[in-house]
């Protein structure tokens, strides 16, 4: 083999290590899609309060407690009758993280407690969160404006002011 046929294959195989890192990078930011059916009850009951988290923010248990504590939900009263609950949390499991990233069940079942929103959140500063704009770090459109759709991708962060 010449030295520009070395050459060429080293080419090649560094042009595909790079390719399968950025469709590896591609498809995990991808991974915290919405399901493409949303739950109608889910979208009446809880998006009526706060965005509609996709499910694969948090893994099957979290949900679950979160359904079965709705009397005391992060401080309010978000009580539903039987069926639409388990309706609901039917659906949250079904679609559920599954991926070793979000498996792990957070402190008090919160999004912003698990390990990697703290790791992907960790250079936010602390007034950044108390800004009228932001209120807290649960209210994720205020800097992912396709937070509904799951979308998370860092490209598109718009910190307000």
């Amino acid at each position: 083999m010449t030295i520009l046929g070395a050459s060429r294959q080293w080419w090649t195989i560094a042009a595909a290590a790079i390719g399968l890192m950025c469709s590896t990078n591609v498809a995990r930011a991808d991974r915290i899609r919405m399901p493409a059916t949303l739950s109608n009850a889910y979208r009446q009951e809880c998006a009526s309060c706060h965005i509609a988290y996709p499910p694969g923010l948090l893994p099957a248990e979290s949900w679950r407690r979160i359904i079965s504590s709705l009397d005391k939900h992060y401080g309010t009263d978000a009580s539903l009758d039987e069926k639409t609950a388990r309706e609901i949390e039917q659906w949250l499991s079904a679609n559920a993280a599954t991926s070793k990233r979000v498996r792990e069940t957070p402190a008090e079942n919160r999004i912003t407690r698990s390990a990697w929103f703290t790791r992907e959140h960790r250079e936010i500063p602390t007034h950044v969160w108390q800004r009228a704009s932001v209120r807290s770090p649960a209210n994720c459109n205020a800097c992912h404006a396709e937070a509904e759709k799951g979308r998370f991708s860092e490209h598109e962060v718009r910190v307000p002011r």
